[in-house]
């Protein structure tokens, strides 16, 4: 692999979706090989400390930036071409296309060979907008590779870009780490510590949003309490959804069959996932299209912890289970749907057995870390 310089704003310590996506890989790449350009995380001697703290455990040279926020700025892009000189890097890699692959052009010129930009969900929605569509296209056309995580994503950014780019795209998604996530990753404590033993579990672990779709879930709890009367909702993550979230549990009379564990270390995510008899992220697009999910690592963490999963029908997440084999999918906001699903799965031990087995078989087939950080090196 060519040596590679990593230009992001989404980086761990801040947390979520994308910013594991690109750690998962980098570290899967040979640490000699790259150097990190990030943003830092928060301003404040807190924020200071936890990003020093994280940058200095890490098996490759990672740069901050003294903004929040990288946008492709001269300041920034200057400083992004003296990194590639410094460091005698020939390929870049955009953790996110949009904005930051607009500095494609000026990185070519100073002796970048090889450019490579990863699309997620929000530049589905930059393909929607007459300006930043224009954007979109010209980073297409600065890149030599722009990455998209499933078909949705795909023909909706390829649209925005000329054919030639559109050509030129290649999938590559998220994975998951199928050592980390398995069905032995000790719901059973978690259920204990919860008191939850006894009880059928429906799972949700996920930043706490409205596209999301824990209201959803909350507003199908009567109907799967009729049928399953003690079944419990497990709302796992935190997030600005919250206070709403309960609110809603209370006036919906479900309040003492939905428990909230705010947000949890990510070494205790897996044995969250494994807590649950079902997983449900019922999530639905809002904003006319430009709040989507881009395709749902949870599902396939869930999967790959043995779970049957019902997902929602936003943007990319049905490319991330087999439906009618490794769960269902459900219009994204309809609480009757995913009721529905969820009893028959919580009715049916084996039917929870023969989905999870096969959904963990799929994770194994397609999505590890490892075959996705073997094709991130070969476009690089």
């Amino acid at each position: 692999m060519d040596k590679t310089l990593i230009v992001t704003n989404d980086f761990p310590p801040r947390p979520g979706g994308i910013q594991a996506f690109l750690h998962n890989m980098a570290l899967r790449l040979d640490p000699d090989r790259i150097v990190v350009y990030a943003s830092t995380w928060k301003r404040g001697p807190e924020g200071a400390e936890a990003t020093a703290a994280f940058d200095a455990e890490q098996p490759f040279t990672v740069v901050r930036d003294r903004t929040t926020m990288l946008l492709p700025t001269p300041r920034v892009t200057r400083r992004a071409v003296q990194l590639l000189r410094t460091h005698d890097c020939s390929s870049v890699w955009f953790g996110a296309a949009a904005p930051l692959g607009l500095m494609a052009p000026a990185l070519r010129r100073a002796g970048a060979r090889r450019l490579v930009a990863t699309t997620h969900g929000h530049e589905a929605g930059w393909a929607q907008l007459p300006a930043s569509r224009q954007l979109l296209r010209r980073i297409g056309e600065g890149t030599d590779t722009i990455t998209y995580l499933g078909e949705y994503t795909r023909s909706r950014i390829a649209a925005a870009l000329t054919p030639a780019a559109a050509g030129r795209m290649v999938q590559l998604p998220p994975g998951v780490d199928e050592k980390t996530f398995h069905p032995d990753s000790g719901g059973a404590l978690v259920r204990a510590r919860l008191g939850l033993t006894e009880r059928p579990v429906v799972v949700c672990v996920s930043r706490l949003v409205p596209r999301k779709g824990q209201d959803t879930l909350i507003l199908a709890m009567p109907a799967i309490l009729a049928e399953v009367p003690d079944a419990v909702l497990l709302i796992v993550g935190g997030g600005p959804y919250e206070a709403d979230l309960r609110k809603l549990a209370a006036q919906t009379g479900v309040r003492d069959s939905v428990r909230f564990t705010g947000p949890v270390p990510w070494a205790e995510l897996p044995a969250h996932y494994g807590a649950g008899d079902v997983f449900a992220m019922p999530c639905r697009t809002r904003r006319g299209g430009l709040d989507v999910e881009g395709l749902g690592i949870v599902y396939l963490e869930a999967s790959a912890t043995g779970l049957p999963v019902v997902a929602g029908d936003s943007g990319g997440a049905p490319d991330a289970v087999l439906d009618g084999e490794t769960g269902w999918v459900v219009r994204g906001g309809s609480a009757q749907e995913s009721a529905e699903r969820i009893v028959a799965l919580l009715g049916d031990a084996e039917l929870r057995r023969r989905m999870g087995e096969r959904g963990r078989a799929w994770v194994e087939e397609k999505w590890r870390w490892d075959l996705l950080a073997q094709k991130l090196r070969e476009l690089l």
